[in-house]
């Protein structure tokens, strides 16, 4: 696998959670909360890419338990072509149909309570979309 920085975007109506890992793609990291309206969404997602320097930009894809694309799928997709149109980094979506479930539950047994769960829900969601897509990625290169 190619060496640097993979980031994960989590995406919602309201907040996009992002996770970043290291160079080596060993330890994943839950890195902020943007607000999914903000007018500055791109230039601040852009200077986070500037910053980061990853190699791979994976979204989670949040598919139906049942495997069929809802309106859901549809916004991030969108969002998908919105950012490639800003910069050429590979973009990988990743099914992500439990990632939120799973984050909760793993904020949950840290003992992390409900109000403040919902503070790093997202950008622990995207950790465990960013750790899928790491997944993915040394399996196909294997």
């Amino acid at each position: 696998m190619q060496r640097g920085r993979r980031i994960a975007f989590d995406y919602g109506d309201v907040r996009i959670g992002v996770a970043v890992c290291d160079p080596d793609a060993i330890l994943s990291t839950p890195l902020t909360t943007l607000q999914s309206k903000s007018k500055e969404l791109f230039n601040e997602i852009l200077e986070i890419l500037q910053e980061y320097q990853p190699v791979t930009i994976f979204i989670g894809k949040p598919t139906l338990l049942s495997g069929l694309s809802g309106e859901a799928v549809q916004k991030v997709e969108d969002f998908s072509a919105r950012l490639a149109e800003r910069t050429n980094i590979e973009i990988i979506l990743i099914d992500e149909r439990l990632s939120t479930v799973s984050a909760m539950k793993h904020l949950q047994s840290a003992g992390v309570n409900a109000k403040e769960a919902r503070k790093s829900i997202d950008s622990v969601a995207a950790v465990a979309i960013l750790e899928q897509g790491l997944a993915i990625t040394k399996s196909r290169k294997q």
